[in-house]
């Protein structure tokens, strides 16, 4: 492939790979009884800063094998320790290294494999619940253009091999996924991360994201960090409700907190203090309670989840469109954004346009 001298055909093919890699195809879309949902990004630039993901468990992972899989081993890790030298899995070297051990015995090595066995047996079980749940990843990286755009995408790719583990660890998400997302996105004291600290200006690249699982139930859980909070538009009352945002959690924006008890917490610079690493009980949970209700998820090039008249010309677009199917819904919202940007170029403030990503959850 040609280039000129300042790179530009090689830029646009990594900004073109970097857009189409950002944004899901729409038979990703998750089925989900009761639940409809619909999201669209438009970019600032060439590349895209905003990323969002359906998570389609049943169409990402093979849920049947890994029960399967995890049953089996439920049944094998109770089965005597083998002779062989070579161990038939982790519960094996485990043992194999017990029994070396002076202080060995029959029955510790027996409670270990009925806690191993119980273990599968509750992956298992979290398995099962991944048939009726979806998920949604939403990631607004600072700025816009092939930086911001590569920022996303290491959050995409850390977010999906930390998943791989959990469901063989756990069978479901669990807060543990959000702690390797952060630490990723954070500067290490010795600068060599791909997103590290910058000796020169001392800047930082920021993305903030929120993550979270919709249920048939209209239940949603999920985390925030530094993200502006979700909107629920309740059809029964016409208007956004509120819903008590001042107690719930919110952390910064991704990298900027390392928990004191992590154990690499020397090992990278932490911006502000937080104690204690995530854990299950830091996740908030929004419910759907009636057909037409809808979740609003969406990055600061929409609305900056602060100014009044922002929230007062979206929740009207919400109101006309309510009974409208969430694709119709994300895309007039998305063209009140466009309508924006055009006055903030007529106003002479072009800079101000950002990426712009819409996400619509809607209880049938």
């Amino acid at each position: 492939m040609e280039t000129n001298e300042n790179g530009g055909a090689a830029s646009s093919t990594l900004d073109e790979y970097l857009r189409k890699r950002l944004k899901p195809v729409e038979g990703a879309i998750p089925q989900l009884t009761g639940i409809e949902m619909f999201g669209n990004s438009i970019p600032a630039a060439n590349a895209d800063g905003d990323l969002f993901e359906y998570i389609n468990f049943q169409q990402r992972y093979n849920i049947d094998a890994r029960i399967v899989r995890a049953n089996k081993l439920a049944k094998q890790y109770l089965e005597p320790l083998s002779d062989a030298p070579a161990a038939r899995g982790s519960v094996d070297t485990h043992l194999h290294w017990l029994k070396s051990r002076p202080d060995y015995t029959s029955e510790e090595a027996s409670r270990y494999r009925k806690a191993k066995s119980s273990e599968q047996l509750r992956i298992a079980e979290n398995l099962q619940e991944l048939y009726t749940t979806a998920g949604v990843l939403l990631v607004d990286a600072q700025g816009h253009g092939s930086i911001a755009a590569k920022i996303a995408s290491t959050v995409h790719d850390t977010f999906h091999t930390a998943m791989l583990c959990e469901l063989d660890s756990n069978g479901k998400t669990t807060a543990d996924v959000f702690e390797i997302i952060n630490l990723r996105l954070a500067h290490s004291v010795s600068a060599r991360n791909a997103l590290g600290f910058d000796t020169e200006n001392n800047t930082r690249e920021i993305a903030t994201m929120v993550y979270g699982e919709i249920r048939p139930d209209g239940l949603f859980r999920f985390v925030n960090f530094g993200h502006p909070p979700p909107l629920v538009f309740s059809a029964e009352y016409g208007k956004f409700m509120d819903i008590g945002w001042n107690r719930m959690v919110q952390f910064p924006s991704l990298g900027l907190e390392i928990p004191e008890d992590h154990p690499d917490r020397s090992r990278y610079v932490s911006l502000l203090l937080r104690p204690n690493q995530i854990t299950n009980s830091d996740l908030d949970e929004i419910t759907l309670m009636s057909p037409g209700d809808i979740i609003f998820l969406y990055t600061d090039g929409v609305y900056d989840g602060e100014d009044e008249e922002g929230r007062r010309e979206t929740e009207q677009i919400f109101r006309e469109c309510n009974r409208k199917p969430a694709r119709d819904i994300c895309n007039a919202v998305l063209d009140y954004a466009l309508q924006k940007d055009e006055r903030l170029r007529q106003a002479g403030a072009p800079d101000c346009i950002d990426d712009k990503t819409v996400f619509i959850i809607k209880r049938q």
